[in-house]
């Protein structure tokens, strides 16, 4: 049987609440870096990493260590 957030007990929910933000706005990070970034000191084309960046915290883990040049 699987337990949904009304099992879980308040500290949980809070941490799975904070855990939703902080995913948001590293994602929100990561595109607004992608945004104002030059083309070139990106790895690959630009549209390429919208999509990637929408996976979770893979993606935009992967932008952050993977597609900007250094």
């Amino acid at each position: 049987m699987r337990a949904s957030t009304k099992d879980l007990s308040l500290i949980a929910r809070l941490c799975l609440g904070l855990l939703g933000v902080v995913q948001v706005a590293f994602a929100f990070l990561a595109f607004w870096d992608l945004a104002h970034r030059d083309r070139r000191s990106v790895v690959g084309p630009k549209p390429v990493w919208v999509p990637v960046i929408l996976v979770n915290w893979i993606g935009t883990a992967s932008y952050f260590l993977f597609g900007i040049r250094r």
